[in-house]
């Protein structure tokens, strides 16, 4: 072990690794108010587009970090498909378009390129008082009952420093698992390796993302980058090719010997890499103080764009309950980190690995991306912090479910919806019928600022700001209330649903945010 200087200072939380799952749980934990520090091995920030695709549920987490905006406004929706077979050219939507609702404001996977969505994090984390420090290796990690230390190369000089917490946020390669010793299952294959990277085209539209999948050698594709002049290439690598070259010119005439079309050139490349598919899920989350998230935690196949979802999502998750533990909750709430993330990760990988196995055999055997993609229906409803009855209804909302927006008024802010209520990083407590109504103002319960409490009326006379008006009756549509009937819902900081009830409500609810966030409600 390097000699280190003496610990500079103390943090809440140190993040090492500065990708999209990085930057997100930086925000969230920023805007919290928490001590954090964001480290990166890499010299500066990634350049390529590799992880272009963002999912609705994804644009939703976005949305409570309030830069859902400047992410639409990065990108666009996706191409429909040009599949070149011989002298034909066939366009089809893979990725199918949906109309905006009440209930769900982001409908569509969003193209944006990764250096994008990462620039919009980082800009986001400044306005929050923090920045990157590129050029940070970790070298060494240790724990006790109370604290990690970690020893840092900063440019050359050795330092140590100490936080309550640490997240691993390092990418496949993480040195935060390989040092905690966390099995990494699954496999690396030389089957389905592709030379991946951003380039520029002449002679070719960017009205479709190109796909030759029958070109010699394997599949070929090129998908325009919304907002600039560059392609994301795609080109397929015999198994045999060990280190292809990646120069220009040697892209150009790989380009010709697969398709023929001497007319198209390829150009100018901005980045290049090769991409070897892995299929890998770690044997646990976390080893005392110690977290994985995203690419450190899982790999899956670029198919169905769902890494870098799948990691915003995993971060959005550790956030608000590092947050409470770190404000005094019972530290079991971190446990359920894992309970919930890894599941859906396994279910992740077998998802993109089914759509990556069409394309190894240069054909495309789904015709559209659906709900699964979207990552809308992803729930906790098994989760040992979901509490509550199954739907109420047939095909209504259960405890666990995503919690759905709607449009309402407020006579306050007037028009609104459930996603600003929800914005913030707190839970949020819906309130339908009179009766309930009634009780929760007669409680007037101060929890801390950990909570926000929202009755919902049809009736707009009210002039209480905690009140939102159901003008149109969309939000018990959506939740699945009738007439006068009294339930709250109890909505988690990540947007899910942590506890519905009806009956004895009030005592339930007491006791869950008692249990859960340590504070209790009086």
């Amino acid at each position: 072990m390097k000699e280190s200087k003496p610990v500079i200072e103390h943090y809440d939380v140190i993040i090492v690794g500065a990708g999209p799952t990085g930057l997100t749980l930086a925000c969230d934990l920023a805007r919290r108010g928490l001590k954090i520090r964001i480290i990166d091995a890499s010299s500066e920030a990634f350049k390529g587009s590799r992880g272009k695709g963002i999912q609705p549920r994804t644009l939703e987490v976005f949305d409570n970090l309030g830069i859902a905006e400047p992410i639409l406004r990065a990108g666009d929706k996706y191409s429909p498909m040009g599949i070149h077979l011989s002298f034909l050219k066939i366009k089809w939507r893979m990725i199918k378009l949906h109309k905006k609702t009440p209930e769900v404001p982001y409908p569509n996977t969003w193209l944006v390129p990764q250096w994008r969505t990462e620039e919009v994090l980082r800009n986001r984390l400044k306005e929050l008082g923090h920045s990157i420090e590129y050029n940070s290796r970790v070298f060494a990690i240790e724990q006790d009952e109370t604290d990690v230390s970690i020893q840092v190369n900063f440019n050359g000089e050795y330092t140590t420093l100490r936080s309550r917490y640490l997240v691993g946020a390092d990418g496949g390669k993480s040195f935060v698992r390989k040092n905690l010793g966390v099995n990494f299952s699954g496999v690396t294959s030389q089957e389905g390796r592709m030379i991946v990277g951003d380039i520029r085209v002449d002679g070719l539209s960017r009205d479709c993302w190109h796909v030759w999948p029958k070109s010699k050698g394997g599949l070929v594709g090129l998908c325009p980058i919304p907002h600039s002049d560059l392609f994301q290439l795609m080109m397929k690598l015999p198994t045999s090719e060990e280190n292809p070259e990646l120069s220009e010119a040697a892209i150009q005439a790989r380009w010709i010997a697969s398709t023929g079309l001497k007319n198209i050139r390829l150009h100018s490349p901005a980045w290049l890499s090769v991409f070897r598919p892995n299929v890998r899920l770690v044997e646990k989350y976390r080893v005392g103080r110690v977290f994985l998230a995203g690419d450190a935690a899982h790999i899956h196949t670029p198919a169905g764009a769902q890494g870098l979802n799948t990691g915003v999502q995993d971060a959005f998750n550790l956030g608000w309950k590092l947050a409470l533990a770190l404000g005094g909750a019972p530290e079991s709430i971190l446990d359920t980190y894992e309970e919930e993330r890894k599941p859906v990760a396994a279910g992740v990988l077998k998802l993109s690995s089914e759509r990556f196995k069409s394309i190894g055999e240069n054909r495309i055997s789904k015709p559209t991306r659906g709900d699964e993609e979207r990552q809308l229906l992803l729930n906790y409803r098994s989760s040992s912090i979901t509490k509550g009855p199954g739907p109420l209804r047939k095909n209504k909302l259960a405890a666990g479910d995503r919690a759905p927006d709607a449009i309402c008024s407020n006579r306050i802010s007037g028009r609104t919806s459930l996603f600003d209520a929800f914005r913030g990083g707190h839970f949020t407590l819906l309130v339908f019928g009179s009766h309930a109504t009634n009780k929760i103002r007669a409680a007037n319960w101060q929890s801390n600022n950990l909570m926000k409490v929202f009755s919902i009326e049809r009736d707009t006379s009210s002039n209480d700001s905690n009140v939102l008006f159901d003008d149109s009756g969309k939000i018990q549509k959506t939740y699945g209330v009738t007439g006068n009937e009294s339930i709250t819902f109890l909505v988690r900081p990540d947007g899910y649903i942590a506890h519905m009830a009806t009956g004895e409500w009030r005592k339930e609810i007491q006791s869950y945010f008692t249990n859960i966030t340590g504070y209790p409600l009086t």
